[in-house]
């Protein structure tokens, strides 16, 4: 059987983003919208994708390039989260 890596890059402009400081580091929550066209190209498919940066506190400068309109490119991987509503 093949390893198959859970892993991608997507490229985007910073929907909205917000910092969250604690003892030893800072993590930036933030969402990068992503569309495409479908086939023929008349109907656009459009998604928001939740993605978080992590970082010590002494590097959290890297996190102003996480502002709403920045374009980024990000690659990581996906961390599939389960929500039950009762």
């Amino acid at each position: 059987m093949k390893n198959f890596q859970n892993s991608f890059k997507v490229s985007g402009f910073v929907g909205f983003s917000e910092v969250r400081a604690f003892n030893t580091a800072s993590v930036c929550r933030f969402s990068l919208p992503v569309s495409r066209l479908e086939k023929g190209g008349e109907e656009r498919t459009s998604a928001f994708l939740s993605a978080e940066a992590w970082k010590k506190n002494e590097e959290t400068a890297a996190f102003q390039t996480l502002a709403k309109g920045n374009l980024v490119t990000v690659e990581g991987y996906f961390k599939p989260e389960e929500w039950t509503d009762e």
